[in-house]
Parts: structure tokens; C-alpha cells; sequence
């Protein structure tokens, strides 16, 4: 168990440790970008940050704790903290570095990472904590009847009407053909035709007709007396056939 020890060992030991952290901070500085593992980037961004705070004071206690920190090449690496890291980040209040992650490495599989300094335009906002919802919000929540938003309607534009007087004055006038009256007599028929209700006529039955007997018609009919001929006499057919 590890109570009360902060930091972490990244497998050495303290001086090795101290000795490594220092090379890096020479090497972040110089060039405000550096490329490591994901662990020694953690450690290292405490220790920048640690310097940009000390070199914006500019008084002579933190140009000592510096020189404490700083222990090779300490003239390039402490004037540029005071000259212009410092003044660049006079406006900001922490965050002066930032970690990107870069994935793992292709011999050990190690987790590896980008420290750098941030430039003068850029703007890091911070990251807003997402607020716990209790028991009681989630129930309000689903309780909360939906309210169906009704359609915007956009209004048509009014429109100017013209004064009677002109719109009379603009109409054409229209000819009316004259209408052809029908006689009084003929429209007095029509009416008369159409207000007679039609009677239906009821089907007449047909009575039976009973056939007498052949014998009997026959019996019935009256004998009609045949008129006897008159022969014209030789004299007159004799004439007649020369004619034709």
C-alpha cells in the first residue's frame, strides 16, 4: 500500500528520477513540444507548470527555486522562462501544457504522449462537470406530460383595398342579351303537365275464350248461294277473239 507517497516511480530511483524530469523540462522548454510515454508526460506537466508560475513572479526567491530545478544549461533554459514563456502566459491562471495521447508505442506497447506549451492565441475552455441526477429529477422527469408544438403560421401581408368609387369606374359594362319571354298560355301548360300526377293503369285481365267444336262452326256457317253464270252469247265471243 502506498498512503501518503505521491508521484510515481516510472521504475527508478530518486536521483535517476530528478535527473530525468530536469532533461525533459531543458528539452520542453527549448522546443515547447516534446514526445514520451503517457506516464513521464504527467510527471513532466506538473514540473512545467510549476516553472511558468515561478518565472511570471520574476523576483529573485523564484529565479533561485529555479536554478534549484534547472540544473544544466540553466542560462538558455531560465532566460526564456522569464523572457518569454513567463510573459505570454501573464493572463492565464494554470493550464499552461497539454497532454495528447498518441497511442502505443510498436516495441513495448507502451502508452505514449505529446507534452507542449500552449501558444499565445489559443484558448483551452474548461470542462464542464456533468451534474448527477438524483432519484427524484429522473422520476419528475418521466412524469412531465409532452406538449405537442403547435404549427407557426405565417401571416399574409394585408392587402390595400381600392375605394368603391374607382373599382366601379375601372368594371366594363356588360350588354344583357335580351331574354325571350314564352307565352303566358304555353308556360301555364307546361306548369299544368308538370303538376298532373301520372295514374298508374291497372292490368286488364283477359277473360278465357272457350273454342267450340269444329263440328259446331261448321254447322253455323250459312250457306252462301253462288250466283249462276250468264254465257254471252257465240255472236259477241266470235268479235271479241278477232279483236285480239
Amino acid at each position: 500500500m502506498r498512503h501518503r507517497k505521491a508521484g510515481r516511480r516510472l521504475n527508478r530511483n530518486s536521483s535517476h528520477r530528478e535527473a530525468m524530469l530536469c532533461n525533459m523540462l531543458n528539452s520542453l522548454v527549448k522546443s515547447e513540444r516534446i514526445t514520451t510515454t503517457l506516464g513521464r508526460a504527467k510527471e513532466l506537466q506538473k514540473i512545467a507548470d510549476k516553472a511558468i508560475t515561478l518565472a511570471k513572479k520574476n523576483t529573485t526567491a523564484s529565479i533561485t527555486s529555479l536554478t534549484r530545478m534547472v540544473k544544466t544549461e540553466r542560462e538558455i533554459v531560465i532566460t526564456k522562462l522569464l523572457k518569454e514563456l513567463g510573459p505570454r502566459f501573464e493572463d492565464r491562471n494554470g493550464g499552461y501544457t497539454r497532454v495528447i495521447k498518441l497511442g502505443f508505442r510498436r516495441g513495448d506497447g507502451a502508452a505514449t504522449a505529446i507534452v507542449e506549451y500552449l501558444k499565445d492565441d489559443e484558448k483551452v475552455s474548461p470542462k464542464k462537470k456533468k451534474a448527477k441526477k438524483t432519484k427524484k429529477q429522473e422520476v419528475k422527469a418521466e412524469t412531465k406530460p409532452v406538449v405537442e408544438e403547435t404549427p407557426v403560421v405565417e401571416e399574409t401581408p394585408a392587402v390595400e383595398e381600392a375605394p368603391a368609387e374607382e373599382v366601379k369606374a375601372e368594371e366594363p359594362k356588360v350588354e344583357e342579351a335580351p331574354v325571350e319571354e314564352a307565352p303566358a298560355e304555353e308556360v301555364k301548360a307546361e306548369e299544368v303537365k308538370a303538376e298532373e300526377p301520372k295514374v298508374e293503369e291497372a292490368p286488364v285481365e283477359e277473360a278465357p275464350v272457350e273454342e267450340a267444336p269444329a263440328e259446331e262452326v261448321k254447322a253455323e256457317e250459312p250457306k252462301v248461294e253462288e250466283a249462276p253464270k250468264e254465257e254471252a252469247p257465240a255472236e259477241e265471243k266470235k268479235e271479241e277473239e278477232k279483236a285480239e
